[in-house]
């Protein structure tokens, strides 16, 4: 007889015949939230929101399609930039949560979080760039919430977020000149050197969110596959499992119950052969 999941040579099957077996470590674990509820949502509202904008913002730019017949007939453009400048309007709002939740969020999320300058942060950042350059996981420190670069990226991505409302909202004024938006954003050409430059800063901006949402989808995943972190369900969730076995760099384990993980049939997968 072999254990529940395992072949007859003892080997847990693979899946698809392709890579390491998957299984869950043993151990004492406890669930942590990490991501309040409005966090969560403007998290997939704000992702949605850049798709839309991506895609009508480069028809509005180089319209990639046409149809035929009279231009006024359709309305094409019209309805893309209808489409996109509400897409902005609700990313705008959720930038607006987002803030608020800088000063009413839990230790995850709020400002402090955004802006790792301790003397301790930049210490955990140069182990942490260390462990991603070597390809050294088992060197990385352990944290319950981001790690001091991906707090950085995101700082940086909500950087490139303001300067690409300012310089939307700009180029929307255009449409009424001497209007409220038009007044509010004046200051901008000048400062960029034209009109121009500022349609080339919000069209080179969109490239910086594209690369943004390839890599935090890799790194997302592996971290998940590689440490187990669990960053993809606490997204979905709020929260994740945590081994209460090991220490934390920014999280206190010894005031948190552990309980056993459900599943302790399953060996440890990276003490497999």
């Amino acid at each position: 007889m072999t254990a529940r999941g395992e072949t007859a040579t003892g080997r847990r099957p693979r899946l698809f015949g392709l890579g390491r077996a998957l299984g869950r470590e043993r151990g004492n674990f406890t669930w942590v939230y990490l991501w309040s509820a409005p966090i969560r949502a403007m998290h997939w509202i704000a992702g949605a929101c850049i798709i839309v904008l991506t895609v009508t913002g480069f028809y509005i730019g180089r319209p990639y399609f046409m149809t035929s017949g009279e231009a006024s007939a359709h309305f094409l453009m019209g309805r893309v930039r209808f489409i996109h400048f509400t897409a902005a309007a609700v990313f705008v709002m959720t930038g607006i949560v987002r803030v608020y939740w800088l000063f009413a969020g839990n230790r995850f999320e709020r400002f402090p979080a955004l802006f790792p300058v301790t003397r301790k942060n930049l210490h955990t950042t140069m182990r942490t760039a260390n462990a991603y350059l070597t390809f050294r996981p088992d060197k990385q420190p352990s944290l319950v919430g981001h790690d001091p670069l991906q707090q950085y990226a995101y700082t940086l991505l909500y950087l490139l977020a303001a300067v690409m409302v300012v310089t939307g909202f700009t180029m929307y004024g255009q449409s009424n000149p001497g209007g409220i938006i038009f007044r509010a954003f004046a200051w901008v050409p000048p400062l960029l050197g034209g009109l121009q430059v500022v349609r080339l800063v919000h069209h080179v901006l969109t490239w910086g969110f594209i690369i943004f949402a390839l890599i935090h989808i890799y790194f997302t995943i592996r971290s998940d596959y590689v440490d187990r972190a669990g960053r993809v369900s606490s997204i979905i969730t709020g929260g994740r499992y945590i081994s209460t076995d090991e220490p934390y760099e920014d999280y206190d384990i010894s005031k948190v119950p552990a309980s056993p993980w459900p599943t302790p049939e399953h060996p440890n997968p990276k003490k497999e052969a």
